[in-house]
Parts: structure tokens; sequence; C-alpha cells
């Protein structure tokens, strides 16, 4: 496939955040003004309660994303007169939100880190106020991006080093492709189609070409001809557009033995790598790769694991989470301070929804081998490891201000690198693709 090759550091300004909230934010924003309790300090906290269904592991990803949310989240003059215009809330929470900036602290897993149910992947410690209207932004960027990297996570296993490309950006809604495309990097994938993603945090960038390209000439020997005089020999072909046989040999007629890939997105994939693999070892060209694409999920690209194929393109499924779109995370206030300035655990006795009070602590327990035996999760404070266990709190804001690292494209490759030495600290069974129990038990310990 056709590379990108500008890899250079990506500027693009920080989002304007604000507004993607919930009108409720802000409705408990101007009653707890009025109630004076606004301002008590607070500590929330994201996590799971289960995994999607039959999953062994998540993922966490979108932690730099947010970050830069962060850092974009003020109320603007377009933004406040939208919020007076329509009444959601009055002068005294205007004037609030007018000189809103984030002043806590954040704490949480590394992006790229395994996560289980109950798992602290995310703490926010400020005021209530300034940490009650963040939740439904961190929300929607650990949501989405955490199931898009799960997923992922499961295709590169599947593909066991043969490089996945993501292609998602036509089955989802634009900037949630960007967002893909940087989760599944996270996750593994090697590139991605998606240019926006490429700008702004510096991945690598593939393509090939449509069949609408093929049916535009008069013939197909027209199409890979003006393609590869273009490109170059080392370009992509696709060969299904009419009889695949008759395909390679035009394009090893064209391009020589420097052919660079040729790609299949329809009909019986294994069988046909494996027989397009032998024709292009008779003409010569056996350092031609394959490409396969046409609706791959995990067990498609599990089924190919025997089959003669080079590299993987990767669309639908991985940017609708390969059928669980969302990580179901949740938002919760889990301490805050009294009238005496004396931090108070609570937590939600709702039915099916019971939250557990107090700042949480957590670490990855290890074993002798060093591979993962539990999530421990300290409450009141950390909990004691065994000298080889490994602690998963990470801070990213420190008094309003970014801790350096994690956003942008040095926080995707941080956040790459991270995936990988997690996933190979986690048991053998993390990498079996049939239904199953998380693969080690979260264990809270009380202070």
């Amino acid at each position: 496939m056709t590379s990108s090759t500008d890899r250079g550091p990506a500027r693009h300004e920080a989002p304007r955040t604000s507004l993607f909230t919930d009108h409720y934010e802000l409705t408990m924003l101007q009653a707890s003004l009025h109630s004076g309790a606004a301002h008590r300090r607070a500590v929330f906290e994201v996590f799971a309660r289960r995994l999607p269904d039959g999953r062994r592991y998540g993922v966490v990803a979108g932690t730099g994303r947010l970050l830069e949310g962060i850092v974009g989240f003020r109320f603007e003059d377009e933004e406040l007169a939208f919020l007076e215009r329509t009444g959601v809330v009055n002068r005294e929470t205007l004037d609030f939100l007018a000189d809103y900036r984030f002043s806590g602290d954040v704490w949480g897993y590394a992006e790229g880190e395994a996560y289980f149910p109950n798992s602290p992947v995310l703490i926010v410690e400020s005021t209530f106020a300034e940490a009650c209207i963040l939740e439904t932004y961190l929300l929607s960027v650990l949501n989405h991006d955490s199931a898009i990297a799960s997923a992922a996570s499961r295709m590169t296993i599947a593909a066991n080093g043969r490089p996945c490309i993501e292609m998602g950006s036509r089955r989802t809604h634009e900037e949630s492709a960007v967002a893909a495309a940087r989760a599944a990097v996270v996750a593994g994938f090697a590139s991605t189609s998606n240019l926006a993603a490429g700008l702004r945090y510096g991945l690598r960038t593939v393509g090939t070409a449509a069949h609408s390209f093929t049916l535009l000439h008069d013939s197909e020997r027209e199409a890979f001809e003006a393609q590869v005089a273009s490109m170059g020999p080392g370009t992509s072909l696709l060969v299904d557009t009419y009889d695949v046989e008759a395909a390679v040999r035009t394009a090893v007629d064209i391009a020589g033995s420097r052919l660079g890939a040729v790609r299949l997105d329809s009909g019986d994939l294994i069988g046909q790598a494996h027989w397009v693999r032998r024709l292009l070892d008779e003409l010569g060209n056996v350092n031609t790769r394959i490409v396969v694409t046409s609706d791959l999920d995990e067990y498609a690209i599990a089924a190919l694991a025997a089959a003669p194929v080079d590299s993987y393109g990767v669309g639908t499924s991985l940017v609708t989470g390969s059928g669980a779109p969302t990580a179901s995370m949740v938002y919760k206030l889990v301490s805050r301070t009294d009238d005496d300035g004396v931090f108070v655990s609570v937590a939600k006795a709702a039915k099916n929804k019971q939250t557990v009070g107090g700042r949480k602590y957590a670490l990855r327990q290890l074993g002798e081998d060093g591979l993962a035996i539990a999530e421990i999760v300290g409450v009141g404070q950390p909990p004691e490891g065994d000298g080889n266990d490994r602690p998963l709190l990470e801070q990213f804001v420190k008094d309003g201000e970014l801790v350096p690292g994690w956003t942008g494209p040095e926080g995707v490759e941080r956040a790459r690198a991270r995936h990988e030495a997690s996933l190979a600290e986690l048991p053998p069974a993390a990498r079996r693709m049939h239904r199953g129990e998380p693969v080690i038990p979260t264990v809270y310990v009380e202070s």
C-alpha cells in the first residue's frame, strides 16, 4: 500500500469542548452554587462495572484526546450567549462559567493499559463545580475510544504479527473516524487510511484504490498502468473488480517483480489467498504481498491465520467496537468534603448500580513469572505490593496544568508502547478468541 512519509509533529488547536455536555450537568452546577456545596472538594472516578459479554480484558484509550479537551474546556462568548438566550442557567452560573478553568488534579491508567471490571481508570480531584461539568465529555471520549481500542487489540492478537490497517472512516461520523484511527494505533494497528488522523497525531497513513478507479478506465490494464506510472511499481493494486487471475497476471505484466501488493476484497478470501500466492510465486513475484479486506473482524482474521496473507484492512467492525460500541464506563462521585472540610466517602446504593465509595488506588499484582494475577484496588490508601507488583495510576493534570508527554503524537507512541507491555503481562488466556470471564479478578482492599 502507498504510505505517507510526513511523520513530523502535528500541530492543532485544542478543541472547544465546553458544550460537549448534557444540560443536566449545568443544572447540578447551578443548584450546587445556590446551596453553597459547589465549592466542596470532590473526588470523581471513572470505571466500568463489567466488560462486554465474553471479553477477557479492556483497553484504556482516548486519554490524550480528553486531556487536550480539558485544556479547551472554556466558555467563550458564543457559548455563554447561547446559555443565556435559551435560559439554561442563571446569571450567577453564567458568571462562574465565564471564568471556568479546571484547576484540579487528574490521575488514571496510562493510555493503552489493560483494564478490568471496576478498575479506577480515571480519577478527577477538584471542586464539585469544576469536576461535575466534565462528566459527559470525559465519558464520551473514554467510552468510544476504549471500545475501539479493545476491539483493535483482539484483532492484532488474531493477526499474530501481521500488520493491521485501520480503514473504517466511511462507516462512522467524521470526527469519530479520526478518534477511531488513533485508538486503533494505540492498540497495535500499524497504520490508518484517515489523513486527518495522520495530520493530528503523526500516524502512518496508507491507501490503494477503489473499484471505481478501475471502472473509470476503458480496461483494467489502463487503470493499472496509470496507477503504476503515477505511484511506482511498489503500489498496491486491487485485483477483484473483474477476474482475479487475469488481474494478477496483468498487474505482474505491468509492474514486474517489484509490484508491492495485490488487494483482495471479496469472495472466499482463504481460498483466493492460497492460489493467488501460488500464482504470484509462479510469475516470479515472491516478494509481492497480499492484502485482504472485506468486512473483517477478529474472528475472520483468526480464520485467515493459516492463509498466506501479509496484512489486513479492517473497517466497519473496528469502528463499531466489533459488537461492543461502548465501554459502558461511568463517572461517579466517590468522596467529598463535609462542612468541616473533612473528606467522607459517598456511594450509590441503587440496586444493580452500586458503587464503592472512597478514593481509589490500584496496582497490578504479578506472579513470580511476571504475569498478572489480580487487579488490587485500595480504598482510601494505596494497597501494599510485594515488590514486583506494578502501580497503575499516573498523574495527567496537576493543579490544572497538563503533565507533559501524554498528548499529541508523543502520547500516541507512549500509549502504543504501554499497550504492548500491558498485553505481554496478561495470562495466555487473554489472547484466546473464545468467550470467557475477565482474565484476572478485581480485588478491593479496604483501608
